[in-house]
């Protein structure tokens, strides 16, 4: 995967998104990560998206009165999957759909909620967990960002290669205490991203009934 980690350091400059139930109608735009190819997305209750052979992601800011969200559910489905891959490969990671969470801490979030790009990039607090349908890992298990600096960034496996149709349940401060220890952060950005540029491959899926508690 072509990524650039500091891409998902600058979601957090956009529109907000609802508080609660998050619909994939408003506030959501698509960042591209390759001048030559990208992801085609559809907008509305529910995210769908397209990868042929290619990779971007789509995000929208988190309203401040969701900032303390300890949880999260959403229900998702893959109609057609990247192959089983590494997911702690840098270059050779591709995955059907991944769903991130963007954090800082309380302390200097409203600092940053102004923030531009040149702001974010290479802020050593900003933690980012990203919940992954793809590779070939076990269920929960915590692997470490290739593309992040260290302790900065993790992928929590969910779900391996495959189609299908689930649901998902996760504890936020549980899953942030597990991947970075401490006390987790305000929770200011969302993301979306389908990763299929590795390995040449096709994804069909989609992400729906976010909803933040």
């Amino acid at each position: 995967m072509r990524f650039v980690f500091s891409t998902i350091l600058a979601i957090v400059v956009a529109a907000p998104v609802v508080a609660g139930p998050v619909s994939f109608a408003d506030g959501w735009r698509e960042q591209r990560l390759s001048l030559f190819s990208s992801n085609d997305y559809t907008f509305g209750q529910a995210l769908g998206l397209v990868s042929e052979g290619a990779v971007s992601i789509a995000w929208a800011r988190v309203a401040q009165a969701d900032w303390n969200s300890t949880g999260a559910s959403w229900n998702w489905r893959v109609d057609q999957s990247v192959p089983a891959t590494d997911l702690s490969l840098k270059g050779g990671d591709d995955r059907n759909i991944s769903l991130y969470f963007v954090f800082v801490p309380q302390s200097i979030a409203p600092s940053l909620q102004d923030a531009g790009i040149r702001a974010l990039l290479g802020n050593d607090d900003v933690r980012i967990i990203q919940y992954a349908w793809g590779g070939n890992h076990a269920r929960g298990q915590v692997i470490p960002s290739p593309y992040a600096p260290p302790g900065q960034g993790v992928t929590i496996a969910l779900r391996q290669a495959g189609t299908g149709v689930f649901s998902e349940n996760v504890d936020l401060v549980a899953d942030y205490a597990r991947a970075f220890g401490g006390e987790q952060g305000a929770l200011v950005g969302l993301a979306v991203s389908g990763d299929s540029d590795d390995t040449d491959s096709v994804i069909r899926a989609a992400i729906g009934s976010l909803t933040l508690r």
